[in-house]
């Protein structure tokens, strides 16, 4: 008999004030505002017809605060948080907004935007944001009954579809613009193999 599929729903925390804002969060810890919290509770209506099994999520509030609402709305605790699934660790440039990054360290902004995978002062390289991401999205779709939903972050979701959909060079299959503040993404397993994903909205990398 062959291994059976596994659905695990990827979403993306809803809205703080430094998103609206437009300001780097990294892995400083930014709750959710109001929008984020009604996004929060859309995302649950979103996937009451998912048959969601169980809840995980990053340690950061903005992630697990998100996390805790859907599981209030759906009738579900939730079941991990795990710290491998923080955001990317941004280092000199959290707080800051794009245009002031760029103001500040102007020579490491262009090699951020020539490359993504280029680590901001004192932030974390993009090897070590998949190191920790990818075997930790599969830890959740290994331990949680299927299908389960992971509520993190946009920079680890982007990773990680990144590097098991091969994204080649610059590593960015999917685009920040997909990934918004409360955004869903399906992903489909089979022994631990990643064979395919899609935003709920139909949006395929």
């Amino acid at each position: 008999m062959p291994p059976p599929e596994r659905h695990l729903l990827l979403a993306r925390h809803g809205e703080t004030d430094w998103n609206a804002a437009g300001r780097l969060q990294g892995q400083t810890d930014v709750p959710l505002n109001a929008t984020g919290r009604a996004q929060a509770l859309a995302l649950a209506a979103r996937l009451r017809a998912e048959g969601i099994r169980a809840i995980a999520s990053s340690d950061l509030s903005r992630a697990r605060g998100t996390a805790e609402i859907v599981g209030g709305a759906l009738g579900l605790e939730l079941a991990l948080v795990d710290a491998d699934l923080r955001e990317r660790g941004y280092g000199a440039w959290e707080g800051l907004t794009r245009g002031e990054c760029e103001v500040r360290h102007p020579d490491a902004w262009a090699r951020h935007l020539a490359d993504p995978r280029t680590p901001p002062p004192g932030g974390e390289t993009h090897d070590a944001l998949l190191a920790r991401v990818v075997p930790a999205v599969h830890r959740v779709a290994e331990r949680l009954a299927s299908p389960a939903l992971l509520v993190t972050h946009g920079g680890v979701i982007r990773a990680f579809l990144s590097a098991v959909l091969d994204a080649g060079p610059g590593g960015r299959v999917v685009a920040p613009r997909l990934v918004p503040n409360g955004g869903v993404w399906r992903v489909r397993l089979v022994a631990g193999r990643v064979i395919g994903a899609v935003a709920l909205d139909g949006i395929e990398p």
